[in-house]
């Protein structure tokens, strides 16, 4: 597989959590990774604070900007508002089961409606100044054959996208909560393979249920690319260590403690501007899972970071209280 390939290891938009400061993070851990933003209703980019939604570090890119709406015009009004922020990418949320995003019409209850989901495609790239991709399912309630998969691909194909991210779990929108979305509708790999087969011209990035370095690595030899989510929230360096086998070349922090180094100007810059720690700390506490110590470091950030006046120096006492040196065979193949 072509490891140039823009989309090879990716981090899922994940609502309340893949925020600009976990994005930050994230990427002092994987330089080459491309990360995605929370979903961001092209409504409100339209009418609410855009500064507030769409600012991010220059540190993130290769960046993402997912998009929740159904609305071909307001869709491609929200592209060219967002154009300023010079993202690399736009994504429209066909995957999301929420019942708030099925009210407001987007998400996988679109997948219900091909013809609307081509008309917003082509509104998005007829303005955009980057690539737009969908983030799918395999199937929505009873929409589940291989031959509509087949049909609504062809059609995500003919409105000109050419990456697919596939969630490779079907969406119940009625009688299962988002959660259970992502955990109940068993994974179906192997349908995802056959629709790479079946379109050759096109890149499906896979995603769903992908925690641990072996299985990762196994799907990267059979797809373009692969996209993690709440295993590399949870356990932040299972990125760090997809990334070296991927690009070897491409220094990386050499420990956990080193990420944190690394990553503490930003904190400064951030507590220097008045803003708060704790919503930076909330996205660490998995770094040092497994590892002696983890539960104090996780406990220090999350008891302290709220504290006025809380540092970056908080990062580097709970630091102290993990012992990195057990770090090796026994943690390279778990998430």
């Amino acid at each position: 597989m072509n490891a140039d390939f823009s989309h090879r290891l990716c981090v899922a938009p994940m609502l309340d959590w893949t925020d600009r400061h976990c994005r930050a993070f994230l990427r002092v851990l994987a330089p080459r990774a491309r990360l995605y933003t929370e979903m961001v209703v092209a409504q409100a980019i339209l009418h609410g604070d855009r500064k507030r939604l769409l600012d991010y570090h220059p540190s993130e890119h290769p960046l993402a900007l997912q998009f929740g709406g159904s609305d071909p015009a307001v869709l491609a009004a929200a592209c060219e508002a967002a154009s300023a922020w010079q993202y690399d990418e736009y994504n429209l949320n066909l995957g999301c089961p929420s019942d708030r995003v099925q009210s407001g019409l987007f998400g996988a209850v679109l997948m219900k409606m091909p013809q609307r989901v081509a008309g917003c495609l082509k509104a998005m790239q007829a303005v955009s100044p980057v690539p737009v991709t969908a983030k799918i399912r395999i199937g929505v309630d009873e929409l589940d054959s291989e031959a509509w998969l087949e049909d609504f691909v062809a059609l995500l194909a003919e409105s000109g996208v050419r990456t697919v991210i596939v969630h490779a779990r079907k969406a119940w929108l009625k009688g299962l909560s988002p959660k259970e979305n992502r955990e109940v509708p068993p994974l179906e790999y192997e349908r995802v393979e056959r629709l790479q087969q079946h379109f050759p011209d096109l890149h499906f990035v896979l995603n769903g249920g992908i925690d641990n370095r072996a299985q990762a690595n196994a799907w990267l030899g059979r797809f373009p690319g692969i996209m993690l989510g709440r295993a590399a929230y949870h356990n932040p360096w299972l990125l760090r260590q997809l990334h070296a086998d991927l690009w070897p070349a491409i220094p990386l922090p050499a420990s956990r403690k080193q990420a944190v180094e690394q990553f503490l100007p930003y904190v400064e810059a951030h507590c220097a501007a008045g803003a708060g720690l704790q919503h930076i700390t909330r996205h660490m506490l998995g770094l040092f899972q497994g590892l002696p110590g983890a539960r104090q470091w996780r406990r220090m950030l999350t008891e302290q970071a709220r504290a006025t006046g809380a540092g970056p120096e908080l990062l580097l006492q709970a630091m102290q209280q993990v012992d990195e040196t057990e770090e090796g065979a026994c943690h390279v193949h778990h998430a």
